[in-house]
This record gives C-alpha cells, structure tokens and sequence, in this order.
C-alpha cells in the first residue's frame, strides 16, 4: 500500500498552494474543433516552471489508465458534465513492489459545490497498475 510519507509528498506537490492564476490568452476560433485556442504567439510561457509534480513515464501512464477506467464508470448521459469529468478528479499515485498503485478522488467543490461537498458517501477508487499501463486490478470497493 501507500506509504504515509510518500502519500502525503504526492497530496503537497498535487495541491496548488496559492500560485496566482495566469492571465488568460486572448482566444482565437479553431475552424475545425469549434472551440476556441490560443495561438502560439499569444501563449504566455513561463520563465520558471513550477510543477505541480513531477512523475516518470510509467507513472504517468498509470495514473492515465486509471483516470480512463473511472471515467468510463460513469454515467454516459452526463459526460458533459463538469462533476462527471476529469476537472472534477484528484489522481494520487504511489509505487509499492513494481505496481503503481492509483487513487483517483472526486472534487465537486472544482464545479462549483461548496469545499468539502461529496456527491457519494467515501468516494474513491483505487487501482493496481503494470509500468506498463495495463491495469491489474480494482480495488473491491463500491463507490
């Protein structure tokens, strides 16, 4: 499982901790997506990057199996939702024994619930996954 060191190091790098928000870039129309990008030129890029975290390759992926996994649990009819989608998620990953293994957490106060909301009584989900991405297990919970 976790251990609490590494657990509460991933929660630390994963808050926000008050960074300032960017300026927005000035918006221009994608003709294709029908969304709205900015351009290259308008990109603010930052002199110092400062990370949320930083993680290896195979992290990555299996926090993005897990992430696909949670996502693909929840309802069809509501996947334009924002409580529904990964805006409103926390991945919290951890290495024990050459498995990663994955949390994902909702956060509906990210859609504008109150802080400290939960659509679910002790929603989570946790996941056993390779280096690889492939995932091993589910934790036997029912959230």
């Amino acid at each position: 499982m976790l251990k609490p060191l590494h657990l509460l190091l991933v929660t630390s790098l994963l808050a926000d901790g008050g960074t300032p928000p960017s300026k927005p870039a000035p918006p221009t129309s994608s003709p294709d997506a029908g969304t709205t990008l900015p351009t290259p030129d308008a990109i603010r890029w930052p002199k110092d990057l400062r990370p949320l975290a930083t993680l290896d390759g195979p992290a990555v992926l299996a926090a993005h199996a897990a992430l696909q996994q949670v996502l693909s649990r929840f309802p069809k009819g509501r996947s334009t939702a924002c409580e529904y989608s990964a805006q409103s998620l926390d991945v919290v990953v951890g290495l024990e024994d050459g498995v990663y293994f994955v949390r994902v957490d909702r956060r509906p106060d990210r859609c504008g619930w109150p802080p400290g909301a939960s659509l679910e009584f002790d929603w989570f989900e946790l996941y056993a996954i390779t280096p690889e991405g492939r995932v091993l297990a589910r934790h036997p919970s029912m959230p």
